[in-house]
């Protein structure tokens, strides 16, 4: 969401509020700034911005003042809107600005605009922390957005999906019923349709698209379930982990190094880091994350692995 924007919506809503009357959209044109001088502009980017309020949850009341008003106006009543104090910390106002510059990057980004909208709505400054050493990144999963949508809809999928250790991907039908991360992975768990049972899918090995296969609503969570701890389970099982060696730049990738097993300087702005994986493709996604600030210098499938994935990006 733009700075103009924001600070239009913002206007918006404090004019709403501010009313105790029904305020007409000729009356909202001429108190909020923002809007264009065309009528007919006014009136389309008005109408989007009054479904921009909707989703964010804010309450917006349609009516008029008296029986013989002509036209309807609009207000949002206080006591539907105010919420009890907002007090943060600022580490912890910190903390949620950098979350938001993680989702902006994805597809949770008009989430995350909204969360600072209704922050700053509350007196909550959270703005963007530029501590160094910090490096917000979400790993890019192309079935994190369709899956997210379906657990939000709570609508089912269809998607295929490659086990560790099999040769052939399988075609899965699955009542998703949240998604979380894992030790920097992603998972979906939820109800199986074929097998009748409860399973847990890593985001790295689906492959190709993941379709909606079912109208929203169709899906029910079991009162209790605990996502995370579904994903725990499935992913506490040992599993054996190889060393890659790479070539790090330095000052970057501070992600990849919290991981290390060794670090030394290898000159001309440049670390050795070996790092332990378990997953090749999983980590060679991470890793292309990186983009310039990484080379593979060993295991020469990772490298190739990586090399083929930041290919498909530039292709």
């Amino acid at each position: 969401m733009s700075k103009r924007k924001t600070e239009r919506l913002l206007s918006l809503v404090v004019c709403l509020l501010s009313s105790q009357r029904y305020l007409t959209a000729t009356q909202i044109r001429a108190a909020v700034p923002g809007y264009p001088d065309s009528f007919d502009a006014f009136k389309r980017m008005f109408e989007r911005d009054k479904e921009e309020l909707r989703e964010l949850g804010i309450p917006l009341d349609v009516g008029t003042n008296a029986a013989a008003d002509e036209e309807t106006g609009y207000r949002i009543p206080r006591q539907a809107y105010v919420l009890p104090d907002i007090r943060l910390e600022p580490d912890e106002a910190a903390m949620l600005a950098l979350a938001a510059r993680v989702w902006r990057r994805a597809e949770l980004a008009g989430a995350a605009a909204g969360a600072l909208l209704k922050l700053r709505a509350a007196g909550v400054e959270a703005e963007e922390t530029g501590q160094p050493g910090i490096e917000p990144r979400l790993t890019g999963e192309a079935a994190f957005g369709p899956l997210w949508e379906a657990v939000r809809d709570r609508r089912p999928v269809t998607f295929t999906y490659r086990a560790a250790g099999r040769s052939e991907p399988q075609r899965r039908n699955l009542e998703p019923w949240g998604v979380v991360n894992r030790h920097g992975r992603w998972y979906v768990a939820g109800h199986d349709q074929a097998r009748d049972a409860v399973r847990v899918f890593r985001l790295s090995r689906i492959e190709g698209r993941v379709e909606f296969s079912g109208p929203r609503g169709s899906v029910s969570v079991p009162e209790g379930i605990d996502v995370r701890e579904l994903v725990r389970e499935w992913d506490s099982h040992p599993v054996e982990q190889q060393a890659a060696t790479l070539r790090v730049r330095t000052g970057t990738c501070y992600g990849l190094r919290r991981r290390a097993t060794r670090e030394q300087p290898a000159g001309d702005g440049w670390d050795l880091v070996d790092v332990p994986f378990a997953d090749a493709a999983w980590f060679a996604e991470h890793i292309a994350s990186f983009g310039a600030d990484v080379i593979v210098s060993e295991p020469s499938d990772l490298r190739d692995a990586v090399m083929t994935r930041l290919k498909g990006v530039l292709a």
